[in-house]
């Protein structure tokens, strides 16, 4: 179960040095509006359109895809997946919401309108997460590898290793495209990176602790940064996390460069 409380450092596995690239770009953050946000759903996916956040929640028996309201919060939609899948990352392509499971290498596809069930699918591997950058499906899968995926047939095409600084990064979690790049939380932290997606090199990173007030955490029960959303009409970013009652829009603040 995909469920921690300690939050330690970005892990990072050795590998042989490739050629230098351009400095990683460090950025914090401005809190621009507060939402609140369902506490009790723990956030696997999540995506902004016309309007409306969609979200996965996790754990099994517990599952759900869900159509909210950004403003109040409210779930307008929901469906429940049957109690032996632990839900994972969504994606809309077209009329349709992708969903992934956690290790029982089964996906979903639904009518995004109706969140009535059109078929099943299988893939190798562990599911996390997926976003789309308009011509193919991104997916992670908890290893430094994103697979692009066909989004009609849902057949791999092809894969890159995210590395930060030549350095495989583990745990790549939940993504979202953002103006070219793809923006994906590193599972236990909470920083987000930033990842060109042709050569899988991060390009930023962005720290958000103490994006949540601590008086804002149940012990035991709120856990780790996750969930990132964008709305391309407005430019703006959304984050959350794993049974969080608070969903921020926040906007970037670039760091200056170590002297």
């Amino acid at each position: 179960m995909k469920f921690t409380i300690f939050i330690p450092a970005i892990v990072l596995t050795a590998c042989a040095c490739g050629p230098s690239q351009k400095p990683v770009i460090e950025y914090g953050y401005e809190v621009v509006h507060t939402y609140p946000h369902d506490p009790s759903a723990f956030t696997e996916g999540l995506f902004f359109l016309d309007g409306f956040l969609y979200e996965s929640t996790g754990q099994e028996g517990e599952s759900s895809v869900r159509k909210v309201r950004l403003e109040t919060g409210e779930i307008v939609q929901k469906r429940d997946l049957p109690a032996q899948y632990f839900g994972e990352g969504i994606v809309n392509w077209r009329q349709r919401l992708i969903q992934l499971t956690y290790k029982t290498q089964v996906g979903f596809v639904y009518d995004l309108a109706s969140f009535g069930i059109e078929r099943q699918f299988q893939y190798p591997g562990e599911g996390w997460a997926m976003t789309q950058d308009g011509k193919r499906i991104i997916m992670s899968d908890g290893t430094p590898e994103l697979r692009f995926w066909d989004p009609e047939t849902l057949q791999e095409l092809g894969r890159i290793t995210v590395t930060d600084e030549s350095y495989p990064v583990k745990n790549v979690n939940e993504l979202e495209w953002i103006k070219g790049e793809i923006y994906a939380n590193v599972w236990t932290t909470d920083r987000i990176i930033r990842i060109d997606p042709e050569s899988g090199k991060v390009t930023g990173h962005i720290e958000l602790a103490g994006l949540l007030n601590p008086a804002d955490r149940i012990e035991g029960q709120t856990d780790v940064l996750n969930g990132i959303a964008y709305d391309a009409k407005l430019d703006r970013i959304f984050v959350t996390g794993k049974k969080w009652p608070k969903l921020f829009e926040i906007r970037l603040v670039k760091k200056p460069a170590a002297q």
